[in-house]
C-alpha cells in the first residue's frame, strides 16, 4: 500500500491575523473566540468555505490558557484545489 500524494497548494499567504477582538468576550471564552477569528479571517481572505487550523497554531493560542490568547498571530494560509484552506502558524523569518 502507497502512500496518498501530497496535494500543492494553489495558494499560499502570509497574514498577521488580529485577534483583539476576543477581548469582548467574558474572560472564559477568549481562546475558543480565537479560533472562531481565525477561521472567519481565513473564509474572508482567501475565499473559502472550509477551514482546518493546524495543531500547532491551536497549542500556540492556547499556550497562555483560555483568558490570555496572544493579541495578534502570525499565519501561513494554504488553499487546494477543492477549496480547503488549511492555516498553520508562520515560520520566523518569513
Amino acid at each position: 500500500m502507497s502512500a496518498p500524494e501530497e496535494e500543492e497548494p494553489i495558494e499560499v499567504r502570509t497574514y498577521v491575523v488580529p485577534l483583539g477582538r476576543t477581548r469582548v468576550a467574558s474572560r472564559k471564552k477568549r481562546a475558543p473566540r480565537a479560533i472562531r477569528l481565525i477561521k472567519e479571517f481565513a473564509r474572508r481572505h482567501m475565499k473559502a468555505e472550509e477551514v482546518k487550523i493546524a495543531p500547532e497554531l491551536n497549542e500556540f493560542i492556547w499556550s497562555r490558557g483560555i483568558e490570555k490568547p496572544p493579541r495578534r498571530v502570525r499565519v501561513r494560509m494554504e488553499k487546494y484545489e477543492d477549496g480547503l484552506v488549511k492555516v498553520y502558524l508562520a515560520e520566523e523569518g518569513q
